[in-house]
């Protein structure tokens, strides 16, 4: 990927990340929505657009240029301590998911009993962890990828294992958009590989449409959990007719 093309991947983020679309940015630059995709697609950009297109964001040229380069190291997993601080403290674990899924301070306290000066708090430590970037304002710059790891067996799992698995799949399932599938069968070694392989590209595809729902106001995302398992397993109630 060219400079020029992380620079308009990274505008693209935050523009979906504040809801605006093209639209949006043709108001901003005067010109029609056809001839700012075109300007996206070929990446004509001169520098007088690109400084009002980081202004109508409320960043300067050189955080735009900064967030495009960090967004390429963004690490896709956290370390051990970042997780143990995590979970340490459930306000903090709350801000950071809220930071993760680009909620602003005033989402936030809207939402939770949480004043500002303790969402501050938190962001502040989430900086700290690095895995924020708190921007004056308060804007909030993600440094880790939204479909990050958890670390196997590590706090942030066995936290959710403790507290989130069992709530989570104690639900009925009955929605309109709600779904539960279980499907178990005998795979050879080399099919197995491949379902991890389709596992990986679905989750990346639920991190695009992440992305892509983020052009949307607040109001019309909902929060959506989505559990993937796979292991080689038989259930306690047949093993214990084998063969010794």
């Amino acid at each position: 990927m060219t400079e020029v093309e992380q620079l308009l991947a990274e505008i693209k983020r935050e523009l979906r990340s504040r809801g605006l679309t093209y639209r949006d940015v043709a108001n901003e630059l005067g010109l029609s929505e056809p001839s700012v995709k075109r300007v996206f697609a070929t990446g004509a950009f001169t520098l007088d657009r690109l400084a009002q297109v980081a202004a109508m964001l409320n960043l300067s040229l050189a955080e735009l240029t900064q967030a495009a380069s960090a967004s390429i190291a963004r690490p896709s997993q956290l370390t051990p301590a970042q997780e143990r601080e995590l979970v340490a403290d459930t306000k903090l674990l709350l801000v950071a998911v809220c930071a993760i899924n680009h909620w602003t301070i005033a989402d936030i306290t809207r939402a939770y009993r949480l004043t500002e000066a303790e969402c501050v708090q938190r962001l502040l430590a989430l900086d700290r962890l690095k895995l924020i970037t708190l921007l004056p304002g308060n804007r909030i710059r993600l440094n880790v990828s939204r479909d990050f790891d958890w670390l196997p067996d590590g706090p942030i799992r066995r936290f959710f294992r403790e507290h989130g698995e069992a709530d989570f799949l104690e639900g009925d399932f009955n929605g309109a958009r709600d779904g539960h599938i279980f499907i178990q069968g005998m795979l050879t070694r080399a099919a197995a590989d491949e379902l991890h392989r389709q596992l990986r590209r679905f989750r990346q595809q639920f991190a695009t449409l992440h992305d892509e729902s983020l052009a949307r106001p607040l109001a019309e995302r909902h929060g959506t959990g989505l559990l993937l398992a796979v292991r080689e397993w038989e259930p306690q109630i047949f093993a214990k007719l084998r063969q010794s």
